[in-house]
């Protein structure tokens, strides 16, 4: 495979550590020069944001300038967002400019169900080696710069693997979950091409929330992270309620603060950006703990 490059000029709303660091991914990683290197689909990219530009480079399948419009969400006019959004309250409005840089990425939608499976009740870091040791077992190496990297393992190649076998990757009590969920899409019990054919963001929902595994903060994640892209979502985690609740709910004790609650202000004040207003606080309040 031949190394491409493709440099995106003046680009607005592109900031790779928002990006990157804001809870959406788990494949990619700083680099000491500064930049960041992750697995997308196929293909390894190295990303650069060098002055007003941001420079990718790739080795795999795929052609990187339409790879890079579509995982980027390029299409998408954030500024347009961040103008709507910064008029809600002073409280958004710092955090959209604290975080100003972040894109909601069009992952994989069978990559973003099993990462975000593996997600729950865990951090980042053990995220991050279990997919990885997942992708090193099960998925297909590329060799860039005298390094190895892995894919993520397709439906059909991980679907080979025993419960055991998974909980050798370190999985824990997910290794079940990771399991079920495999063999329900392997046998089109959920069919993931259906999915992105379906209009309502409620009845997708639904649907994800019968794989093993998902309950509805991995659902919304699914829904928002994924190439489904719906913003009409508001996953909540403990970031999340303790930001909703310091700004507006104001409860003694965050825990006892009902998710219903936080659903019903983030549908009224930032109706159906709610989604993308989630990042920008999500990022904003655990950036600055």
């Amino acid at each position: 495979m031949q190394e491409q490059k493709y440099i995106l000029k003046n680009i607005s709303s592109f900031e790779p550590k928002h990006i990157f660091e804001c809870g959406q991914c788990f494949r990619w990683e700083k680099e000491d020069d500064g930049s960041y290197t992750g697995i997308v689909k196929n293909n390894v990219i190295n990303v650069k944001k060098v002055n007003n530009e941001v420079i990718f480079y790739s080795i795999g399948a795929d052609n990187l300038e339409k790879l890079v419009k579509e995982y980027f969400d390029l299409d998408r006019n954030y500024e347009d967002i961040k103008n709507t959004l910064s008029k809600v309250d002073i409280y958004l409005e710092n955090s959209i400019n604290y975080g100003n840089g972040i894109r909601i990425l069009n992952q994989d939608l069978w990559e973003t169900i099993i990462s975000f499976i593996i997600s729950a009740n865990n951090n980042i870091p053990r995220i991050k080696g279990i997919i990885n040791r997942l992708s090193y077992k099960y998925g297909n190496k590329i060799i860039w710069n005298n390094k190895e990297y892995y894919t993520f393992p397709t439906v059909e190649s991980l679907s080979k693997a025993t419960v055991e076998e998974l909980r050798k990757t370190g999985l824990g009590f997910r290794d079940i979950r990771v399991y079920e969920t495999t063999q329900k899409i392997l046998n089109k019990q959920v069919d993931l091409e259906e999915l992105h054919k379906e209009k309502d963001t409620k009845k997708i929902r639904e649907i994800l929330l019968t794989l093993s595994g998902v309950g509805p903060k991995v659902a919304d994640c699914i829904l928002l992270f994924s190439t489904l892209k719906r913003f009409d979502v508001f996953p909540i985690d403990v970031w999340v309620r303790r930001v909703m609740n310091d700004l507006y709910i104001k409860n003694e004790d965050e825990t006892k603060v009902d998710k219903k609650e936080i659903e019903k202000i983030a549908k009224e004040k930032y109706g159906n950006l709610e989604g993308i207003a989630q990042q920008y606080l999500f990022y904003w309040k655990r950036d600055t703990a």
